[in-house]
């Protein structure tokens, strides 16, 4: 019922241990709380919540114009929805070197178990665009040797991404995660990789934990698990499938409403009521107050009045 009943410094120290585990890291992009109960039911590692989406959610185009504190709230949000560790695309640090560290203890409090934060100028842009600039090895290592400091759970993973290969060679990349991996980091975000012997190439340049961004419509192939860990990955991100899944159902079901009137059309490919009562745990809240679900769910059977419908006798798809 309400949150998770674990603690964020129980979530680090999960993610953690899933990083060092030797089995590749799954996590899918939340675009909201409920989201992120989704990906927990589905049995995934973890939660990622990622800028382009918070940005989309509010109407912005992923360009650095959303804030720490929308960021942090969000995110907070999401996080303590589910018993997973959560982590948060934190742009560019949302300033100088300073505010790195003030961005990184506002995460901390909203309990999420890590970020990334990039070598980008400001204003940002996706990584898997072109035209992007990259700030130089200086700026980007203070922002990293500001995020390690500025930390109070060590478990709490800093993770540097750098977007260099989109500007420069694979060597540079290879060289700016060295450089990062020696500021403090924890793990290594190389973006818009062109292929696995990219990869691999950082892999064996560093050894931190790396992440892929198997993002659609980018610069990399969307690869196989089996593939990313063929090429040495820890942690792959999903950072706006379900987002762009969803959006792609509404505006179907949009259509079909302003084609033919009705819903109806539409309703079979919806998640049913019941199905949303489960992932909200109805239930649970029932256990705690008798009054709260004191009603039939539509297609179920009768029920007295003190007892919720159990899983089993809930609408049926």
């Amino acid at each position: 019922m309400l949150y998770s009943a674990i603690t964020p410094e129980q979530k680090r120290i999960a993610f953690r241990e899933g990083l060092a585990s030797g089995r590749i890291q799954q996590f899918p992009g939340a675009f909201n709380p409920l989201s992120a109960r989704l990906i927990e039911d589905k049995g995934f590692d973890g939660v990622y919540i990622s800028g382009a989406v918070l940005a989309n959610d509010l109407g912005l185009p992923d360009i650095g114009l959303t804030t720490l504190t929308e960021v942090a709230t969000r995110a907070g949000q999401i996080a303590r929805m589910t018993d997973l560790p959560s982590i948060v695309d934190a742009d560019t640090g949302f300033g100088e070197p300073m505010n790195v560290a003030r961005s990184i203890q506002e995460l901390e409090n909203a309990g999420l178990a890590g970020c990334h934060i990039e070598d980008q100028f400001n204003p940002k842009r996706c990584g898997h665009l072109d035209g992007k600039n990259v700030v130089d090895l200086d700026t980007a290592t203070k922002r990293i040797r500001a995020a390690a400091d500025a930390r109070r759970d060590p478990n709490f993973l800093i993770m540097a991404r750098t977007d260099i290969r989109g500007t420069d060679s694979l060597d540079a990349a290879k060289d700016r995660a060295k450089a990062l991996v020696d500021a403090g980091a924890d793990a290594i975000f190389p973006e818009a990789m062109r292929d696995l012997t990219e990869f691999q190439a950082i892999r064996d340049a560093v050894d931190v934990p790396i992440l892929a961004n198997m993002t659609e419509f980018g610069k990399s192939e969307l690869f196989t698990l089996d593939e990313l860990a063929s090429a040495g990955v820890n942690m792959v991100i999903y950072p706006v499938t379900l987002l762009r899944s969803a959006m792609g159902a509404a505006e179907r079901t949009l259509e079909i409403i302003k084609a033919d009137g009705t819903q109806q059309g539409a309703v079979g490919a919806m998640q049913t009521r019941a199905r949303l009562y489960e992932l909200v745990d109805y239930e649970a809240y029932n256990r705690f107050d008798t009054s709260v679900f004191n009603f039939q769910v539509p297609g179920s059977p009768e029920h007295t009045t003190q007892q919720a419908p159990s899983a089993v006798e809930q609408e049926s798809p």
